[in-house]
């Protein structure tokens, strides 16, 4: 593995293997949560059965941590790395003027998302480990005590949407997303050396779900502010 990572090509290989993996978990979360839209009671039974199934909590969970430390890291090694190709090259040529404003700026959009992931975990991961692995309850229920208060997931959800403020910081967060993901997508899949006759098809799936994604987790929060 660390053979892999020496090279430009293993660690952009390394990158792009990453970036595929946490876009398939985001499309899996944000399934989850449009269904507090539409069904609260599903939303809080899917939430429930993610939050207490073993495999999630045990296995997959420590992956996608990983991924996303992994992920973050590399992107920044990258950026330190053609940095300084770029102090020579850009002697040579413009580089400006061969690539896109987004991919100029991966490391600030990204820089801005990790920030806003801290804060989103503040929000809801480390409260789930709190009352589930400090706290103990497994429950999932409004009222530990009372088996038919409910469980708990969609009240705090709605909870957490009512500051403005929060609603302003994850919107703003998924606009640097969506702008992150229109370049980081494509990037990735011909980072794995998808380019061939569906390379157009690739592309035009990955601005769909770069915007849709992102524009999706902004109307749940709007939605549930306003109702």
């Amino acid at each position: 593995m660390s053979g892999i990572l020496n090279s430009s090509i293993g660690r952009k290989f390394a990158m792009a293997l990453s970036a595929l993996f946490l876009m398939v978990f985001l499309l899996q979360h944000f399934t989850i949560n449009i269904l507090s839209v539409f069904s609260p009671d599903t939303f809080n039974e899917a939430s429930q059965f993610m939050g207490t199934f073993w495999a999630v909590q045990y296995l997959l969970q420590p992956v996608l941590i990983f991924g996303v430390i992994f992920h973050f890291v590399m992107g920044f090694v990258l950026e330190i790395k053609n940095n300084r190709a770029r102090a020579v090259g850009y002697a040579k040529s413009n580089g400006s003027a061969n690539s896109t404003w987004m991919s100029r700026n991966m490391i600030w959009s990204g820089g801005f998302i990790l920030i806003f992931m801290i804060i989103h975990m503040i929000d809801f991961w480390v409260h789930e480990m709190n009352v589930k692995y400090i706290a103990g309850d497994m429950t999932g229920l409004i009222n530990p005590e009372d088996p038919t208060s409910g469980y708990r997931y969609y009240e705090e959800l709605v909870v957490k949407f009512q500051p403005i403020w929060r609603v302003v910081l994850y919107c703003v967060g998924f606009i640097f997303l969506a702008l992150h993901l229109l370049h980081g997508f494509s990037s990735a899949f011909q980072s794995v050396g998808a380019n061939n006759k569906y390379t157009k098809g690739l592309k035009g799936f990955s601005k769909v779900y770069a915007i849709g994604v992102p524009l999706g987790f902004i109307f749940i929060a709007l939605y549930h502010h306003f109702n």
